[in-house]
């Protein structure tokens, strides 16, 4: 083992993963037109399905009154829409409409192209190195997080962007 790595505590790891994490949100977050709650609040939507107002409120930390405005103003912008519950029709969800989705394909593709840029100005060993520790690390801090979506699997032959 490095000697550098000798005296690495956990709280060091967990420092060092939520300041990289962070850096990352940071460079990469748009929030031109969405806020980080509304857009984290379509991607729960996407991800999980319709859910109820209450629910919703619970998952992204905030109280029910901001989630309740929150939504009026992605129902007024057409990205999100209320629908009665099938299973008790005194229930109200809101669901994510294909307007909706189309904003979170767009904001991926964006932050996609941002970080691509960022990449391709490192040196391509850089890039390689960064590739082989996130091929490692990412099963990990999913496993970690108790996140059973697995991560896509990654190309047998990974490229560094720059052309041969």
């Amino acid at each position: 083992m490095d000697e550098s790595y000798a005296e690495y505590t956990p709280q060091d790891t967990a420092r060092d993963l939520a300041d990289a994490a962070s850096a990352v949100v940071r460079a990469l977050t748009d929030r031109r037109d969405l806020s980080f709650t509304a857009a984290a609040t379509l991607g729960r939507l996407e991800r999980e399905g319709p859910a109820r107002l209450t629910a919703l409120a619970t998952a992204e930390g905030v109280t029910q009154p901001s989630m309740t405005q929150l939504v009026q103003r992605l129902e007024a912008q057409g990205l999100v829409a209320r629908d009665t519950d099938p299973g008790d029709g005194r229930v109200t969800l809101v669901l994510l409409t294909d307007a909706g989705q189309d904003v979170l394909a767009e904001r991926r593709r964006a932050r996609d192209a941002r970080l691509a840029g960022l990449l391709a100005a490192l040196p391509d060993e850089e890039q390689r190195a960064l590739g082989a520790a996130l091929r490692t690390a990412l099963p990990i801090v999913l496993r970690m997080l108790g996140d059973t979506t697995a991560p896509r699997p990654l190309p047998a032959h990974h490229t560094t962007g720059s052309t041969p």
